[in-house]
């Protein structure tokens, strides 16, 4: 439908709602009869089916939502938005490519930092709900736009080989991309006893949240104190920091299991009802813009284990964690301790189907051949944020980001 045909549609619609309105103001107020809001709208939406200015229809989108016509503003909201997109204007984006990584968010600071021996390690590799709400406000604030690792090459089949090229990437004006990942999104035991969540669930809308035992021992669900449903929420509110829908990749271990569901105990007697519910998170994860990668069925270091080890592991991590996850070519090294090519170990991973290869560096880097991708992640944690202030600023000022309830 085109747009002078949405006018007329728009037009009676208007007229309708005004009609009632101009029936209560005569039983309450005449002055009512001659305001504005009784003529203006259609005027506009008059104005707009025969120029298409977009200021124009931002006015009959603001008097319409005065109006509190609820179908109306739905109809006028969506043509809104697609006229909205229609004037971004999209170029070529030829500069660095941020990678930032995350661990569990911090959710209950009391038992990350409550003196024991985990104490440090919280301090040192972990952050805030409050930091990281920080965090993606600064960002966007700064015109990143989180963009998925796919955007930025095409694995290619060619002669029976699989060829890696780059891809131009093209994003609004003023726009800097940005990937996020999270490491360990596994919920292990340790980190339910030190302040992190327990696992992700589906509400009742069907949204990601979390499931947790609070220090005082309630169980508590929420949408506020983890990484992925804060962003979901951040994105739904801030499209423009999404390119594409894009969020962010989920690097899983297999040791204990995927997302707080022990699918590690093959032998357990809950084993199904875990892989069903993990099965159901994940899938809800993928329609929403998250994407998966390996971290090691261990979490072992690869440039110290042997090269048999690293077999077993990888392969023990395909059975137990890619079936559920499905294809991923996206391997993100363990403590980011990663192997270089041409070494035997490095090639093992690219020929079994991880040509994308992600390490741990202080700036961007990007290497991009026929064969691989190999891409340096910033790590975004205590350390970072107490020490690497200097580093981090044309991303985030760390000065303004530090919670104040740590150590």
């Amino acid at each position: 439908m085109n747009i002078n045909k949405k006018a007329i549609i728009y037009l009676l619609l208007v007229f309708t709602v005004l009609s009632g309105a101009l029936m209560l103001a005569k039983l309450t107020d005449s002055t009512v009869v001659n305001s504005d809001l009784q003529e203006t709208p259609i005027r506009q939406i008059a104005e707009y089916s025969t120029t298409g200015n977009l200021i124009e229809f931002e006015k009959i989108y603001a008097l319409n939502k005065v109006a509190e016509n609820e179908q109306l503003s739905k109809d006028l909201q969506e043509t809104f938005e697609l006229e909205r997109k229609k004037n971004v204007h999209y170029v070529q984006y030829q500069g660095p490519i941020e990678h930032l990584f995350f661990h569990p968010l911090i959710a209950f600071p009391e038992l990350a930092f409550d003196n024991d021996y985990m104490t440090k390690g919280y301090d040192d590799y972990f952050v805030t709900v409050s930091e990281f709400t920080k965090i993606i406000e600064a960002l966007y604030k700064n015109n990143y736009i989180l963009v998925n690792i796919q955007d930025i090459y095409d694995p290619q089949l060619i002669d029976g080989n699989l060829m890696i090229r780059q891809k131009e990437l093209f994003l609004p004006e003023g726009k800097k991309p940005l990937i996020l990942s999270i490491d360990d999104l596994n919920y292990y035991e340790y980190m339910r006893e030190n302040g992190n969540v327990y696992k992700l669930i589906l509400d009742p809308y069907n949204r990601i949240a979390t499931y947790a035992i609070s220090p005082t021992g309630e169980e508590v669900i929420s949408r506020t104190n983890e990484i992925i449903p804060l962003l979901d929420d951040f994105v739904n509110a801030h499209e423009d920091f999404s390119f594409q829908g894009a969020k962010g990749i989920i690097a899983l271990t297999g040791y204990e299991g995927i997302l707080g569901y022990r699918t590690n105990e093959l032998g357990s007697p809950n084993y199904s009802d875990d892989k069903e519910a993990a099965l159901k998170v994940v899938n809800r994860l993928k329609e929403t813009g998250w994407t998966f990668a390996s971290h090691g069925y261990g979490h072992l270091d690869v440039k110290k284990i042997s090269y048999n080890l690293l077999v077993k592991d990888t392969k023990r991590w395909q059975a137990e964690v890619g079936s559920l996850i499905g294809e991923t070519d996206v391997y993100i090294y363990p403590f980011g301790s990663s192997v270089l090519p041409p070494s035997e170990k490095f090639n093992y991973l690219v020929e079994t189907g991880f040509p994308v290869l992600c390490s741990v560096g202080p700036n961007p880097y990007l290497q991009l051949t026929e064969d691989y991708l190999m891409m340096d992640r910033r790590h975004i944690d205590g350390i970072a944020l107490k020490t690497q202030r200097e580093r981090l600023l044309s991303l985030f000022d760390s000065l303004e980001i530090i919670d104040p309830i740590r150590p």
